[in-house]
């Protein structure tokens, strides 16, 4: 079935748009440079910003002086590295489930996924896209870090949270390409259903999902022409993790030379021309609120 804001953006059916979209901003200083570099560059279309991290008012600050940018908020439930924690913006009592033993959130997903109460995830991620407000970002979208929330048990707080602060559309649904990212094959009966009606009140959804790998940052130039050539006809959000290389970043994030490559690659006149060249149309999530009739 053909995705009827292709229709509504003035493409075709068989035309490849893409959200080229950066994770984590405010997650460290390294990521904030970069950021910057990559929308003037333009490749990139879209960011997220990570409220509960510590360089989230220097993101803050950056959208506020570019009122323009495309930025949504990364909402998040977990905090992945073993020397460098931040934890939730909304409470800090145990009873919640959104905390480890030290106060910080879990480092995996699925301790949260398990043990949070849904309604304190509501709470969390309601203060969360407060928080990006009230610091001057009108978000574009809302997001998952590591996909936390997409799981059955969270993502009716998640698609909540968003629909109640007006803050359109939702990046990962379900029945595209994320499904696949989540879930595997495995038929969930519950996200199938959100996302029939989050279609039938014609809030997007986008096609597929494709990724900048984190494992290995060798080949990185090849390997994004070779995803870019491979989209299909429909909305795909392309995700990257850009940063700039600081010692910071490096004491921080194992895969921290991935996400030097990121910033590299997409600041590539090669990998520009490439995508011009191939035909693939860029977009940000901002296109799609227009094309919502959202302000």
């Amino acid at each position: 079935m053909t995705n009827p804001y292709l229709s509504k953006l003035g493409f075709s059916p068989t035309d490849r748009v893409a959200i080229v979209h950066t994770d984590d901003i405010g997650m460290c200083h390294a990521t904030l440079p970069a950021i910057a570099d990559l929308m003037d560059f333009g490749l990139v279309t879209s960011a997220a910003v990570m409220v509960p991290c510590p360089w989230f008012q220097g993101a803050a600050q950056y959208a506020q002086a570019h009122p323009g940018a495309d930025f949504g908020v990364h909402l998040t439930l977990n905090s992945e590295w073993s020397n460098y924690r931040w934890g939730p913006v909304s409470t800090r009592d145990t009873a919640s489930g959104l905390m480890d033993d030290e106060g910080y959130f879990f480092s995996r997903t699925e301790p949260t996924q398990t043990h949070a109460d849904v309604a304190s995830v509501r709470r969390e991620l309601d203060a969360q896209l407060a928080m990006a407000k009230a610091a001057g970002i009108s978000p574009t979208h809302a997001d998952t870090h590591m996909f936390c929330v997409g799981h059955p048990r969270l993502f009716a707080a998640y698609v909540q949270a968003a629909l109640d602060a007006g803050t359109f559309p939702l990046a990962f649904l379900p029945g595209t390409g994320a499904w696949r990212l989540l879930f595997g094959d495995a038929d969930i009966p519950e996200l199938a259903q959100a996302a029939h009606e989050l279609a039938e009140r014609g809030l997007p959804l986008v096609d597929d999902i494709q990724w900048m790998n984190l494992q290995t940052h060798e080949d990185r130039l090849e390997e994004a022409k070779t995803k870019f050539a491979a989209l299909q006809p429909g909305i795909t959000h392309f995700l990257l993790h850009p940063s700039v290389d600081t010692p910071e970043l490096r004491a921080i994030a194992p895969d921290w030379r991935c996400r030097v490559a990121d910033y590299e690659t997409f600041m590539s006149q090669e990998l520009k021309d490439y995508v011009k060249e191939i035909g693939v149309q860029l977009i940000g999530y901002r296109a799609l609120l227009e094309a919502m009739g959202s302000k």
